[in-house]
């Protein structure tokens, strides 16, 4: 992270507040429903690879993560297991 033109360390603390914050405030509500409460849940227990693909993830325009989601499209490769992971989180929520 860089401010003010110098580097920065994030604490993990910092780091799970802006993921959660960025997961439950994208550009669609559809979106926020799906990546909110899985952040929720899961960020807590991710190790830190996890987290850094999680962090990358959030990158990604809603209009290319949610047919990856709903299984519409084919994720890229490095994201399949943490998409399909989100999926099933996401229907099994829906479930009564």
């Amino acid at each position: 992270m860089i401010e003010n033109g110098e580097a920065t360390i994030e604490t993990s603390e910092a780091q799970l507040k802006r993921l959660t914050m960025r997961s439950w405030r994208r550009g669609t509500k559809e979106m926020d429903m799906i990546l909110g409460p899985y952040a929720d849940v899961h960020l807590p227990g991710m190790d830190a690879v996890r987290l850094v693909l999680f962090d990358r993830l959030l990158w990604e325009n809603d209009q290319d993560l949610l047919p990856w989601v709903l299984g519409q499209a084919t994720p890229p490769s490095d994201y399949a297991l943490l998409i399909a992971e989100i999926g099933t989180f996401a229907r099994n929520r829906l479930q009564p």
